[in-house]
């Protein structure tokens, strides 16, 4: 099984699938050709599921950062001897630069080793298990490199060291002296044969022009100057990196069944595209990186959930990154899972939930953006107006909620809430969304009945807050969006109320937010969220009190790696992030908090250029 802790990987992205690096130099998650792909390399999630590994014989210290403004990575390791310089890259296609980050990518994992002084041995080893491990391609030595072939797709390794092959596996040693340099690529290319190896200096070439590709995105869309400007950029490329650019498609996360607690069963496959998530991450991006490619997720979103409105049906609260609509959950039993955590799984069974709120996170991204949207086509301005007509008439009905509980449905108070906000957006985008005369009164009463309902049956007196379920007591940490989403403001008695409840009863020792303390109809235990501690942050800046939001941002911020990558939790016990990584949540609720903390700052506000 694997044991290497989440927080020792690093992101690849070529905004079509994603790679998992150690710090160590061995890649242990690759999906080619798709973020939702089977795995060539999994040993993220068990020992005998691939691995590519490039490293310093010997090395003493291992260093680590992404090149500039990019998800280019470099780690330099020392020897006693020497130094060895490792950059990696899921390549871009030739030439690409700003809205095309992406557009042309050629499925290719590109790895340069070069010595920087004394002298290094290189130690290489090349496991490839196609499908999640399932498979043993047979490899053999070509010109130029190494071929896998007994997959569907061959995978071609383009290298000039020698490589010992050992039926599945490949190994290599190479004498490196100051100014010395090998190069690699791994490509995915079905039909390809030994004619399309890379030379070294196309490999060194394509480096360049993929850290030039991400840097003329970064340049072109990163514009936030406030507080945690790395923090906040940083994710702004995370979530970059987590689009799938032929769609607009965002995924929840570039791994499945990272365990939500050591040893439990709470896992799950984020590889697709929730609404919520998606919509949340367009937000944020327009703090952190200036979305300009929205308009293309919501025409990918009008047209993979065409029909289902107006069938009087519910909008399926995700989809696969090309649309697909069914993601049926299977587990892979032949794999032990990270620290044991079993099962794990493909797939994800909540694509049949019912999940109200994901008509107001649409509905609110598509009004925070719509400074930067053209007109929208014919289908899906009508799409958006039947977003709200749903809205309105489900909102009464009981769901499955924000946090997916399998088991009953229930009135959640998020849920009606984000419905009020579905409503209470679709209001002022009437304009153009088509939403004028009787449609436009029936939102606005609409609205209005469910504000009535919150305030009504949301909040508790024997809790003293705005708790989980109308007519419940239990606290949520999602209560904390009522003053976030503009429902209440954060300096009503009630909200303050809400969030220092949620501050005392529902943290961990290291102060940090649980979603929620009660039974869901799930086994085991989990970690603590950091987008709801981030959640908390924002909720107190809006409240005033910003020393306070200070505290419990750095606090969250902390648990980020050295690069600045955040998981979904934190194991309260060790401080360990858990779950799957990077977690677009987390980077949402960063970008988000530090945000609203610069906005109530007078003092040193935020500024976007």
């Amino acid at each position: 099984m694997s044991r290497q802790p989440i927080a020792e990987y690093a992101l690849l992205s070529d905004c079509r699938s994603a790679a998992l690096v150690h710090r160590s130099g061995s890649v242990d998650w690759l999906c080619f050709p798709r973020f939702d792909a089977p795995s060539v390399f999994g040993r993220l999630l068990d020992e005998g599921a691939g691995h590519w590994s490039i490293r310093a014989a010997g090395a003493t210290a291992i260093r680590r950062r992404y090149l500039g403004s990019t998800l280019v990575l470099e780690t330099e390791f020392e020897t006693p001897d020497g130094r060895l310089t490792l950059t990696d890259a899921l390549a871009v296609g030739p030439n690409e630069r700003g809205h095309e980050l992406g557009l042309r990518s050629p499925h290719a994992l590109l790895r340069r080793a070069e010595c920087t002084a004394g002298s290094v041995e290189l130690e290489l080893e090349y496991v490839p298990r196609p499908d999640y491990g399932r498979l043993r391609p047979t490899l053999q030595a070509v010109p130029g490199g190494v071929l896998a072939t007994g997959d569907p797709a061959p995978l071609l390794l383009s290298s000039l060291a020698p490589h010992d092959i050992d039926g599945g596996s490949a190994r290599a040693r190479v004498k490196l002296a100051a100014g010395e340099s090998r190069a690699f690529a791994l490509e995915y290319e079905p039909g390809a044969g030994p004619e399309a190896w890379w030379s070294e200096k196309e490999i060194q070439r394509r480096l360049e022009e993929t850290r030039r590709a991400w840097h003329s995105w970064s340049r072109l869309h990163q514009r936030y100057k406030g507080p945690w400007r790395d923090l906040v950029q940083v994710s702004g490329r995370v979530l970059q990196g987590l689009t799938y650019q032929p769609t607009g498609a965002i995924v929840a996360a570039a791994t499945t069944s990272l365990p939500e607690a050591v040893g439990g069963s709470r896992n799950w496959d984020y590889r697709y595209t929730w609404i919520r998530d998606a919509s949340l991450t367009l937000e944020a991006l327009w703090v952190a990186a200036c979305p300009d490619e929205a308009m293309q997720f919501f025409d990918f979103l009008a047209g993979a959930a065409v029909r289902q409105l107006e069938d009087d049906g519910d909008l399926q609260i995700m989809f696969g990154v090309g649309g697909e609509r069914d993601l049926s959950e299977h587990e892979l039993p032949h794999l032990s899972g990270w620290r044991d955590s079993r099962p794990v799984r493909i797939g994800n069974a909540a694509w049949t939930q019912r999940q109200l709120d994901v008509y107001g996170e649409l509905l609110s991204a598509v009004h925070r953006l719509r400074g930067q949207l053209g007109a929208f086509s014919p289908a899906t301005a009508g799409f958006l107006a039947d977003v709200a007509d749903t809205a309105l008439r489900r909102w009464r009905e009981p769901d499955h909620g924000i946090w997916e509980i399998r088991g009953e449905r229930r009135h959640f108070l998020h849920s009606k809430l984000m419905c009020w906000v579905a409503l209470d957006r679709a209001v002022e985008l009437a304009a153009a969304i088509g939403g004028d005369g009787d449609r436009l009164i029936r939102w606005r009463e609409g609205r209005d009945e469910i504000r009535r309902a919150i305030q009504e049956q949301g909040w508790s007196e024997p809790a003293g807050a705005f708790t989980q379920t109308l007519g419940g007591d239990a606290l949520d940490a999602s209560a904390l969006l009522i003053p976030i989403v503009g429902f209440l403001p954060g300096n009503d008695p009630r909200v303050k109320a809400t969030v220092n409840a949620i501050a005392e009863r529902l943290t961990d020792s290291l102060g940090l937010v649980y979603r929620y303390r009660v039974a869901d109809g799930l086994a085991g235990e989990e970690g603590s969220f950091l987008l709801c501690t981030f959640w908390l942050a924002h909720a107190l800046a809006l409240g005033g009190e910003l020393v306070r939001a200070r505290e419990v941002f750095g606090r969250a911020a902390a648990f980020a790696n050295d690069l600045g990558l955040l998981a979904e939790e934190v194991d309260g016990a060790t401080g360990e992030l858990l779950g799957n990584f990077p977690q677009a949540f987390s980077h949402i609720g960063l970008v988000n908090a530090a945000w609203a903390i610069a906005q109530a700052d007078i003092d040193n506000p935020a500024v976007r250029a």
